[in-house]
């Protein structure tokens, strides 16, 4: 089965934003060995019109972000990020939107669901919501922040806010703050030995809502092809 998923790092990201503003707010939180071992964050320039309704979730506004640089100058950060490991999200289909919405595809890069391969995508992507509605049912709702507390994880994030995320910053709907809401749920699962057991390539599997794709990463695993 080669090694288990707690072993690869894998980059939680969470961005704030839209298709029309662009993204305005980047947190990416390094999972490792059931740990956050890293972070990342900061404001960027709008390239469109950031909508009141949406200021009203998030908090940004664009007048505050006009002088800043803009997320494209990121690229080789997240490409780095892709080469290292796989990204996740919760609810990866939207950061994956997002991501795609400025750059289309990354160069050439490790497909960690099928070891020695590559690809040209940003996917496939670990996914928190699709993971918890598989191995932990009994959740009432998939929702970040009611998914964190169901889960007993909000004191632990709380401290890890404090740590690593800006004073103004320490709130859901900010994007480092929710990097880390998500990478707990995931350092979480490490806590189950079973869970902690899973390859890289079933949690990818168990991450994806296509069950062609999830099947056939699975036949991939138990048949070595």
């Amino acid at each position: 089965m080669g090694n288990t998923w707690t072993e690869q790092p894998i980059f939680f990201v969470d961005f704030e934003g839209s298709r029309a503003s662009g993204i305005l707010e980047f947190g990416v939180a390094e999972v490792l060995r059931g740990e956050v071992v890293s972070t990342r964050t900061r404001l960027c320039r709008p390239v469109g019109r950031v909508r009141e309704e949406d200021t009203a979730v998030h908090g940004l506004r664009f007048e505050s972000l006009v002088a800043l640089a803009p997320f494209a100058d990121e690229w080789n950060y997240f490409l780095s990020l892709r080469e290292l490991g796989p990204l996740a999200a919760h609810y990866a289909g939207v950061e994956n939107g997002l991501l795609k919405s400025v750059w289309p595809y990354p160069r050439n890069v490790p497909d960690f669901a099928r070891p020695g391969e590559r690809l040209v995508d940003w996917g496939p992507w670990v996914d928190t919501a699709r993971l918890y509605e598989q191995l932990h049912p009994r959740f009432a709702s998939g929702q970040l922040e009611a998914l964190v507390v169901a889960a007993g994880l909000q004191p632990e994030l709380d401290t890890l806010a404090a740590e690593h995320c800006p004073a103004d910053r320490r709130r859901y709907h900010a994007a480092l703050y929710d990097a880390l809401a998500g990478a707990l749920l995931l350092a979480a699962l490490a806590r189950d030995p079973q869970v902690a057991a899973l390859s890289t390539m079933q949690l990818l599997a168990l991450s994806t809502l296509d069950p062609r794709r999830r099947d056939a990463l699975q036949q991939r695993e138990l048949f070595g092809v």
